[in-house]
C-alpha cells in the first residue's frame, strides 16, 4: 500500500506554468506593464499605431522571457536604474556628457560601449584561461565579466537612444540604424544566447570559443569607431525612418548572432572529434545539440526578419523584392541554413559534415552582414563602410 501511494505521488501532474510563478515574477511583470503604460501616457503623441502596438507587445514578451530565464529579471531592473539615472544626469542637455563625472567616464553611450568592449575582451581572456588551465574560477570570472559587458552595452544603447533626441527631435531614433549600432547589437545578442546556453547545458567550456567571435566583432567596432567617427549620431536616411526598423533589425541580428554562435560551437566539435582537447570539452552529443538549437532559433528569426524586410521594402520602395545585393545574399544565407536543417531533420545529418557546414555558414553570413556593405552597392548602401 505504501508503495502504491508513493508511486501515485511520484506520477502526480506537475503544477501548471502560472502556478509555478512567484510573487517576484508577478511584480516583475507588473513593473513592465507599468513602464509601458507610463511611456504610452507620456509619449503616445509621438507614436503611430504600429509603434504603440510594438510597445504594448514588449511587456508580455519580456515578461515571458523573465519568467523562463530568471536572470533576465535583474538584468532588466539594473538596465532601468542605469538608463533612467543617466537620463536624469543629462538634465535635457547633451553637453552634460562632458561635464558630469558619471556620464563622462561611465554612463554616456560612448563610455558605456567602450566599457562593454573592454569587459568582453577581459571575459574572453578569462574564459580562455579557465579553459586552458582547467580552472573553474577563471571561467566563473569570465561569466561575470560577460554579464557586466551585457549590462554596459545595453545601457549604452538605451542612453544612445535618448541622446539621439537631444541632438534633435527630428534626429531621434532607435539605435539599430548603422554598422556601429548593429555591431554593438550583434555582440550583445550573441553574448546573451551564449549565457543562456551556458546555464541550460551547465558548461562553461564553450566560452573560450564563442567569446572569440564576440571579441572579433568588438575589435572591428573599435577600428570602425576610430577611423570613421562612427559613434557620432547622424539623422536617419528617409528609407530608415520607419517603424519597420524596430522589428526587422533585431530579428535579423538574432539570426546573425545565433549563426555565429553555432559556428564557434562547430569549431569545438571539430576539435573534439579529432581528439584535440577532448577531455576539456563537453560530449559530441551536447555540442551537436547546441549547434542544432542555435541554427534552428537563428533560422526562425532570420525567416521572420526576411519577411519583415520584404514588407518594409514594399512600404518604402513599392516592391517586395528587387534582387538588391543585400536581399540576394540574405536569400543565400536563408537557403544555406534551410538546407542544413533539411539535411539534419530529413536525412539525419550529424558529425563533422554538419559542423563544417555550420562553420562555412559563418563565412556566408559574414559576407551578407559585412561584405555586401564593403564591396557591393544597392538600395541598402546607407550601411556602407
Amino acid at each position: 500500500m505504501d508503495t502504491i501511494e508513493a508511486s501515485t505521488h511520484d506520477f502526480s501532474p506537475a503544477p501548471g506554468f502560472f502556478k509555478r510563478l512567484s510573487v517576484l515574477d508577478w511584480l516583475y511583470a507588473a513593473a513592465l506593464l507599468g513602464g509601458v503604460l507610463f511611456a504610452l501616457n507620456r509619449y503616445a503623441g509621438y507614436m503611430d499605431i504600429y509603434e504603440k502596438a510594438i510597445l504594448l507587445l514588449s511587456a508580455p514578451v519580456f515578461a515571458w522571457l523573465g519568467w523562463n530565464w530568471r536572470a533576465v529579471q535583474p538584468l532588466m531592473a539594473v538596465l532601468a536604474v542605469l538608463s533612467l539615472g543617466s537620463i536624469a544626469l543629462y538634465g535635457g542637455t547633451l553637453e552634460a556628457a562632458n561635464s558630469r563625472f558619471l556620464l563622462k567616464y561611465l554612463l554616456s553611450s560612448q563610455s558605456a560601449i567602450l566599457w562593454m568592449s573592454t569587459l568582453f575582451f577581459l571575459s574572453t581572456l578569462f574564459y580562455a584561461g579557465g579553459f586552458a588551465l582547467r580552472s573553474d574560477t577563471g571561467s566563473s570570472i569570465g561569466n561575470k565579466l560577460c554579464w557586466a559587458a551585457v549590462v554596459s552595452g545595453f545601457t549604452g544603447m538605451l542612453v544612445r537612444w535618448y541622446e539621439s533626441y537631444l541632438v534633435g527631435a527630428d534626429v531621434g531614433h532607435i539605435p539599430v540604424s548603422n554598422l556601429y549600432e548593429v555591431f554593438v547589437l550583434f555582440c550583445l545578442i550573441t553574448a546573451l544566447f551564449y549565457l543562456y546556453y551556458e546555464l541550460h547545458y551547465r558548461t562553461r567550456a564553450l566560452g573560450a570559443f564563442v567569446m572569440l567571435i564576440i571579441s572579433a566583432a568588438v575589435a572591428f567596432l573599435l577600428w570602425y569607431t576610430v577611423t570613421r567617427n562612427a559613434h557620432e549620431i547622424q539623422p536617419l536616411v528617409p528609407a530608415l525612418q520607419s517603424w519597420w526598423m524596430k522589428i526587422h533589425v533585431p530579428a535579423n541580428f538574432i539570426g546573425y548572432g545565433t549563426f555565429a554562435l553555432a559556428a564557434m560551437v562547430a569549431v569545438a566539435y571539430l576539435l573534439k572529434s579529432h581528439g584535440h582537447l577532448a577531455d576539456r570539452l563537453p560530449t559530441l552529443e551536447l555540442l551537436d545539440d547546441v549547434m542544432y538549437k542555435s541554427i534552428a532559433v537563428g533560422f526562425a528569426f532570420f525567416t521572420i526578419a526576411t519577411i519583415l524586410g520584404a514588407l518594409w521594402a514594399a512600404d518604402a520602395w513599392g516592391g517586395y523584392w528587387s534582387w538588391d545585393p543585400k536581399e540576394t545574399w540574405a536569400l543565400i544565407v536563408w537557403l544555406n541554413y534551410a538546407a542544413w536543417l533539411h539535411m539534419r531533420l530529413i536525412k539525419g545529418l550529424r558529425g563533422r559534415v554538419a559542423a563544417w557546414w555550420a562553420l562555412m555558414g559563418l563565412l556566408v553570413t559574414t559576407f551578407a552582414f559585412l561584405g555586401v556593405n564593403m564591396f557591393l552597392s544597392g538600395l541598402h548602401s546607407y550601411g556602407a563602410l
